[in-house]
C-alpha cells in the first residue's frame, strides 16, 4: 500500500495531533518519529496517511526550509498525492520559511492556503489575526516563548500575502475561485468548524494545486473532505420507521438541510400495484435528486395506522424498496431509524451483523455490515427517541465524510 496523503509537522506532538484527525475519519494512519526517509526505509507501510516530523520548530529559517524541502522530495518519490503542512497553532517556529518551502517544492503553481484556526482549542483567525480565546496570539504566552517567541499576530503581514474573509453564506465553489485568484499564498479566516469544512471543500475543488496549511482544525476538515472526494456521486439512504415525535422532528430538520424525504401513503402501502407505481416515481426522484446535488435521501413511514397494515409490514415494505435503491444506485451508507426498520433493512440486505467502528453520538452506533452481498456497507442505527434534532444530519455527514474499508 502506498500512502496517498502525507502530513509534515515541525514537531512530534504536532504530527500526532493532526494524524489523529485522519484516524477519526477512518484513514489508516501511521505516525513516524523521524522524517520521511526513515519512514519509507521501513518495510510494511500499511497506511493511507503518513505523518512525519521534520523536527524544524527550533531551526533557523534557512535550515527549516531545507528540512521541509528534503521531506517533500522523498514524499514525491514515493507517489504521495496530497500534502498537509502542519504548522503551530500559535505561529511559533520558522512559520513563513516552512510554508514558502512547502509551496515551492510541492507543485509548480501550487497555492498555499493558510488557516491555523482550531476552534476546539480556542484558536480562530479573524480579519487575518490569530486569536487564542479571543486574544491576539502575541499577547499570550506564545509571545514570550523562550525559544520561538511570536512577534506578529496578523498572519498576512507575517507571510506578506493576501487575505480572504468569506461571507457567512458563501459557497465552497465561490471560495475556491477567490483562492485561485489570490496569489501563491493566501490566508483564509475561520472561526468555526463549519468555516473550516467549507475551506476544506474549496481546497478539494482546487485539486492538487492547493496546499492546505494549518493545525488540527484544518487537518480534521481535510480528512473528511478528502474522504468525501473519493466517492462523491452516491447517496446516503435513511430508512425511518419510528413514529416517535423526536424522530419526526429530526426528519424535518434533515429535510430543511436539503435532503429528499419520500413517504408513501398508508393507502399506497395497502395496495401493491399502487405501491409499485409510487416506488417507480420515487426511484426517479432519487436519480433527479442526485443530479441536482442532493446526497441524502430518506424513506419515511407514514404516520397513523390502517387495518391490516401492521408496523412490521410497513417496515418490511420500506426495507424491500431500500434494497431496490441499493441495487440500482450508488448508496454510500444507510441510516436505520427505529428498531424494526433497521432490522428489516439488514434482513433485506442479508446482513448478519454490524462490525462496530464508532458512534455518531451517545447511543447512535456507526459500523459496517457483516454478511450478505453488501458486506462492508456503512450503517448507522438509531432508536426512535434518541439524539438531538440534527442527529440525522450528523449521521449522514459521518457516512459521507469518513473513509471505510
Amino acid at each position: 500500500m502506498k500512502p496517498e496523503i502525507a502530513i509534515i509537522a515541525d514537531d512530534l506532538t504536532g504530527a500526532g495531533d493532526s494524524a489523529v484527525q485522519f484516524v477519526r475519519c477512518g484513514w489508516e494512519t501511521q505516525l513516524y518519529v523521524g522524517g520521511s526517509k526513515e519512514a519509507f526505509s521501513q518495510t510494511g507501510i500499511q497506511a493511507d496517511v503518513v505523518s512525519i516530523n521534520s523536527n524544524s520548530r527550533a531551526l533557523s529559517a534557512k535550515a527549516a526550509a531545507n528540512a521541509v524541502a528534503s521531506e517533500i522530495r522523498t514524499l514525491k518519490e514515493h507517489g504521495v498525492r496530497h500534502l498537509f503542512k502542519k504548522v503551530d497553532s500559535t505561529l511559533r517556529g520558522p512559520f513563513a520559511a516552512e510554508i514558502d518551502a512547502a509551496r515551492q517544492y510541492w507543485h509548480k503553481n501550487a497555492v498555499a492556503v493558510v488557516c491555523p484556526a482550531f476552534p476546539a482549542t480556542g484558536r480562530t483567525v479573524e480579519a487575518g489575526v490569530l486569536l487564542v480565546n479571543g486574544v491576539p496570539v502575541t499577547e499570550t504566552s506564545a509571545g514570550s516563548d523562550p525559544v520561538t517567541p511570536v512577534t506578529q499576530s496578523h498572519i498576512p503581514s507575517l507571510l506578506n500575502c493576501a487575505l480572504l474573509s468569506p461571507q457567512e453564506n458563501e459557497s465552497a465553489e465561490t471560495l475556491a475561485e477567490k483562492i485561485r485568484q489570490a496569489g501563491h499564498t493566501v490566508v483564509v479566516d475561520a472561526s468555526t468548524n463549519q468555516d473550516l469544512k467549507r475551506l476544506a471543500r474549496a481546497i478539494v475543488i482546487l485539486g492538487e494545486q492547493a496546499l492546505p496549511v494549518g493545525a488540527g482544525g484544518l487537518a480534521m476538515a481535510m480528512a473528511a473532505a478528502w474522504a468525501q472526494r473519493m466517492d462523491n456521486e452516491g447517496i446516503v439512504l435513511a430508512v425511518v420507521t419510528s413514529q416517535h415525535s423526536a424522530t419526526r422532528r429530526q426528519v424535518r430538520v434533515l429535510q430543511e438541510s436539503g435532503a429528499l424525504v419520500m413517504s408513501p401513503s398508508l393507502q399506497a402501502l395497502s395496495n401493491q400495484a399502487v405501491f409499485n407505481e409510487w416506488k417507480n416515481q420515487a426511484l426517479e426522484s432519487c436519480r433527479q435528486a442526485l443530479l441536482a446535488g442532493q446526497h441524502v435521501v430518506a424513506l419515511l413511514a407514514p404516520e397513523g395506522q390502517q387495518p391490516g397494515l401492521s408496523p412490521e409490514v410497513v417496515a418490511w415494505q420500506l426495507a424491500q424498496f431500500a434494497l431496490d435503491i441499493v441495487k440500482t444506485m450508488n448508496v454510500r451508507g444507510i441510516i436505520g431509524t427505529g428498531g424494526d426498520g433497521a432490522e428489516q433493512v439488514m434482513k433485506s440486505l442479508q446482513a448478519t451483523g454490524i462490525r462496530l467502528i464508532d458512534e455518531v453520538s451517545g447511543g447512535v452506533p456507526l459500523g459496517t455490515l457483516i454478511g450478505g452481498d453488501y458486506a462492508g456497507m456503512p450503517i448507522v442505527t438509531k432508536a426512535g427517541g434518541f439524539g438531538s434534532e440534527d442527529i440525522l444530519i450528523q449521521a449522514a455527514e459521518n457516512l459521507m465524510e469518513r473513509k471505510f474499508k
